[in-house]
């Protein structure tokens, strides 16, 4: 049965045998965030290693996106799965349990409507024609939603039009919170408003402060994302469950290989707030992107157009 990682490594630290596999597989892994190279006994015992931890309950862990020492959590699934990480393609499997079905994710719009309604009619003026506002107003609603949206707001605009750089992972990490503890029906209606006109988008645009979490002064290599992405245990996961849940399919009726926009949206949510944060490209479409270009990619050119493409043309998405 799948298991919660931590309670499994627990589970498997208490073994005499399991423990042994493990500390093999952690040493495997250090050895790869710090670009070592192994070589060819040392590949063949890590592979072992993996390979026997057979069924264990540590083999088939999960992570949840919500859950505390989420860090950890995802340590240990990368640990147990460092073979997987030999570049982008091969990010196969995500470290976080399935994602809600489609019916989570139905906003209840007819709650949300009543508490609106509720409100005084002058200070939701003008929401008709900028959804983007009146989500602002529905967020203001909830405690938790204005603080955290305001704590992350703070963070990003520190520094930002001045000589001074902000502090891009503490900008990164508030976008994190604000999206993984706020519930949905809040974060997505903020990040996903209609709009019909540039004003609307622009403040869509702007939701996640871009100037600091999106922008560089110079557009970065998109591999060079690629490789901050990997040192990162959140990023590395993130983008595993973007690339499996975002998966486009051609042959597919609804451009998606796992048939769920509302995961793929999820997934795409959980990529803000990391080096590979992605946002709208203009105030006039929905179009997305990362912040970064394949020029100067020389032979890697083809994998470079690859990780961007996943964002700028994906029918999944």
């Amino acid at each position: 049965p799948r298991s919660d990682c931590i309670a499994a490594e627990q589970l498997c630290l208490s073994d005499s045998t399991c423990n042994v596999t493990y500390r093999i597989l952690e040493n495997c892994a250090l050895a790869k965030t710090r670009f070592l190279p192994l070589d060819h006994d040392s590949r063949v015992r890590c592979l072992n290693a993996e390979l026997d931890l057979g069924n264990s309950s540590l083999l088939h862990c999960k992570c949840h996106r919500r859950m505390k020492r989420q860090e950890h959590c995802l340590r240990i699934f990368w640990t147990v799965h460092s073979s997987m990480t030999d570049g982008y393609f091969n990010l196969e499997t995500s470290p976080y349990e399935n994602p809600a079905n489609e019916e989570h994710w139905k906003t209840d719009y007819n709650k949300l409507a009543a508490l609106v309604s509720g409100k005084d009619c002058s200070q939701l003026a003008g929401d008709a024609t900028n959804p983007c506002l009146k989500a602002t107003h529905v967020c203001n609603l909830s405690k938790k939603c204005v603080r955290l949206r305001t704590d992350y707001a703070s963070t990003c605009t520190k520094g930002a039009g001045s000589d001074d750089v902000c502090d891009r992972r503490k900008c990164h990490r508030g976008l994190r919170n604000f999206f993984e503890k706020v519930p949905e029906d809040f974060t997505k209606r903020i990040l996903f408003c209609p709009c019909q006109d540039e004003l609307c988008g622009e403040r869509r645009r702007k939701t996640i402060v871009p100037d600091c979490s999106f922008q560089y002064n110079i557009k970065p290599n998109c591999l060079w994302l690629l490789d901050s992405c990997l040192e990162d245990h959140i990023c590395k996961s993130r983008l595993a469950d973007f690339q499996q849940n975002c998966q486009p399919a051609d042959v597919s009726p609804d451009g998606c290989s796992q048939h769920s926009h509302a995961a793929c949206l999820q997934a795409y949510m959980g990529m803000i707030g990391t080096p590979m944060t992605p946002n709208y490209v203009s105030n006039s479409s929905v179009e997305v992107s990362l912040w970064c270009t394949c020029e100067s990619s020389g032979n890697q050119k083809e994998k470079c157009d690859q990780i961007l493409g996943m964002f700028e043309s994906n029918k999944c998405l």
